[in-house]
């Protein structure tokens, strides 16, 4: 008998992680890009350790097991596991990019080190290194200080030792890698070879320069990087704003408890030992040894060189059928709903949106949630554009969306000096709802117009993330938005809605319900099924009550990308579901949830995955959709994503990626699939047009 009941979510995160590695070693993936996805791998490595690695050990070092909250495994024994994989995980990345290295060679690209300059390239890091390296550089000569300096969170520093002639003593020194120049330099050459260098082989090049004046004996520099706790403490001073309290935290932030160190496994132990004693790590941290370059989130940034035949094609985002980016677009929202499906059809419906109720007289007033935000955002200069042709303009901005707080705080200053209201959340609760409302009076009355979406209102991660907006005029949806802002402004009054499912009142009961309509159905032999996509699932609750269904015997498709705690496939408990995770070019962000409702297909778009997070502890927005095309769209949608045989992967207790095979049928790579999809809508109304 199967005995396993959930996946450890820390665990299943990490499988997520091997997927985006899996990409990476990928012969079919051009080599440009297998770079990136090696630079992926590496930045959610860090983030993971910044945050559910350091919960988990802060759960280890209280004493308590946790094996509740962790579905029968102890916090002590997590981190064992978790330290083990992630050093198997790294091992393999090295050995990846050892490969993508010596391929890029045979394409005439040579990725150098100090030791491979030659004379020309000599000439010209030399000039780099005095006019724009050396200025960049902070290098701490470590033996005399009285303190041990504190070293930041995911920077790459040089350890350096130096062997004194005259006793033979040990001084010690680091060397901060600037985030100020780019990581990698491109060297100039006079044939059809590229050369690249990274600016800690520059710097290896250069130590004499920047330790002249020691008489030394012999210099080694490797290669450590720290990673710490990111948990935000807030402080409860009722005297400070909600801005003053996230700003202090965010910059106390850099003091956090170390929770991973990396080091170059070619480091002497004596270096080795001085750093790990100085800076008070001990054996219950996770300590990593790692090649001899770390930030291998740099990759994601690797210059293109011009070789655009090693990256993926680019797919031009597509026109959304019906509706132009030159005429009105409330007036064609007026009359019918659309679907914005990003990247593969543009995102410029959503700033044209909101520009365009910057200017047009009519609107009063508009209301928008904001998560995160590009760097430069034109939702931002849309928004403040409107504020000063006098709308009246309501952001609630959530200042604890993590690692982007900074930007957030930034973009509130700014806001609020134009005079726009702004709402920072509800205590206890994040704000992760994606909705915006405008009023705009029309023959002497209020109509609402507004769009709700699955993903951040975002110029560049709309490029790379699939995520779904609906537009809509539908009043007595926006009617529901409006309430939500309500809730904002005056939290301790619980609104109904009649058309939204709002976290963290309704969501987890409400779709209890049609979990067991559908298991009601099934028994009264009724059509019964579940199609959901989502990017993550662990509430375990949530989790009992699909094997539920399953054992009642509703067919349940899960389009998983990341974190899946429920275990598919398994006689007596879950063998009526099957779940896939797709990882390719895009980001799969989407949360779209169908049920067959006894033949009466019910679609949901929503920002909350099915983790008790999403359903108890944020404010998220499940929103039905009523277009009956747009529906169809939806479920042809999640239908072509089940069918994708190229990057889909089976979740399951094995943890084992395995690829889901065509066995013989035309291959299927379901992120293409779909872009055609999206084109043959174009051409059907060209051809109706013409």
């Amino acid at each position: 008998m199967f005995d396993q009941k959930y996946i450890d979510r820390e665990k299943s995160w990490l499988a997520f992680n091997a997927r985006v590695l899996q990409e990476a070693a990928d012969d079919s993936v051009p080599l440009l890009d297998r770079l990136r996805f090696l630079g992926i791998f590496s930045n959610n490595l860090d983030e993971f350790f910044r945050v559910r690695f350091a919960a988990i050990r802060r759960l280890s070092l209280s004493g308590k097991t946790g094996e509740k909250i962790l579905g029968g495994i102890s916090a002590q024994q997590l981190v064992k596991d978790i330290t083990e994989i992630v050093i198997e995980h790294q091992a393999e990345s090295l050995a990846i990019l050892k490969e993508i290295e010596a391929k890029l060679e045979t394409e005439n690209i040579f990725i150098i080190n100090e030791n491979e300059i030659s004379d020309e390239q000599e000439i010209f890091l030399k000039d780099f290194f005095i006019q724009s390296l050396s200025p960049e550089l902070v290098t701490i000569i470590l033996n005399d200080l009285a303190e041990f300096p504190l070293l930041k969170d995911n920077v790459g520093y040089l350890a350096v030792k130096l062997v004194m002639k005259k006793d033979g003593e040990v001084h010690y020194a680091i060397i901060e890698i600037p985030k100020t120049i780019n990581r990698f330099v491109v060297l100039p050459s006079n044939d059809n070879k590229k050369y690249v260098i990274l600016i800690d082989d520059v710097i290896r090049h250069n130590l004499h320069s920047i330790f002249n004046i020691f008489d030394y004996d012999s210099i080694s520099a490797h290669m450590i990087k720290i990673s710490r706790d990111a948990q935000l403490e807030i402080d409860s001073d009722l005297s400070k704003s909600m801005l003053e309290k996230i700003s202090t935290s965010v910059k106390d932030r850099r003091i956090g408890e170390p929770v991973r160190f990396i080091y170059d496994q070619l480091i002497e132990d004596d270096t080795l030992q001085f750093f790990l004693d100085k800076m008070k790590i001990v054996s219950t941290d996770s300590i990593i040894p790692g090649g001899r370059y770390h930030n291998r989130r740099d990759y994601m940034e690797f210059p293109n060189l011009g070789r655009f035949d090693l990256l993926y094609k680019k797919n031009i985002p597509l026109p959304i059928p019906g509706l132009s980016l030159e005429g009105s677009i409330l007036e064609k929202i007026s009359k019918k709903d659309y679907l914005l499906h990003a990247p593969y059809q543009s995102f410029s419906y959503l700033t044209k949106f909101l520009r365009e109720a910057a200017l047009d007289p009519k609107v009063t007033t508009i209301k928008i949630t904001l998560y995160r935000l590009a760097k430069n955002s034109q939702i931002i200069s849309s928004l403040i554009n409107a504020a000063k042709n006098g709308k009246k303009v309501t952001v609630q901005i959530e200042l604890q969306a993590r690692f982007d707080e900074a930007s957030n705080i930034s973009y509130s200053e700014q806001m609020q000096q134009e005079g726009i209201e702004l709402i920072f959340g509800i205590k206890g609760l994040k704000v992760h709802s994606k909705i915006c409302v405008i009023e705009r009076i029309e023959n002497g009355k209020n109509k609402r117009y507004g769009f709700i979406s699955t993903g951040n209102f975002n110029e560049s991660t709309a490029k790379i993330y699939t995520d779904v907006t609906l537009f809509t005029s539908h009043q007595q949806i926006l009617k529901d938005i409006s309430k939500i802002f309500e809730f904002f402004n005056i939290n301790y009054r619980v609104h109904r809605y009649k058309h939204l499912i709002v976290s963290p009142h309704y969501t987890r009961s409400k779709f209890y319900k049609f979990i067991d309509r559908e298991i009601m159905n099934a028994r009264a032999g009724r059509v019964a099924y579940m199609k959901l996509k989502m990017n993550s699932l662990s509430d375990f609750d949530i989790i009992d009550k699909l094997y539920e269904a399953s054992n009642a015997g509703v067919k349940i498709q899960l389009e998983v990308r990341g974190i899946c705690s429920l275990i598919p496939g398994i006689k007596g408990m879950s063998e009526n579901i099957e779940a896939i995770s797709i990882v390719d070019n895009y980001l799969e962000h989407s949360r779209i949830y169908i049920f067959a409702n006894g033949g009466q297909t019910e679609v949901y778009i929503s920002s909350a995955d099915f983790m008790t997070r999403n359903l108890d502890g944020r404010v998220e927005v499940s929103c039905p959709i009523y277009d009956e095309e747009i529906k169809k769209e939806l479920i042809e949608n999640f239908d072509i994503g089940w069918k994708g045989n190229v990057k889909a992967r089976f979740h399951s207790y094995k943890l084992d990626n395995k690829y889901r095979k065509n066995n013989g049928k035309n291959i299927f790579r379901a992120q293409i699939e779909t872009y055609k999809y999206y084109q043959r809508k174009v051409d059907l109304l060209k051809e109706v047009i013409f």
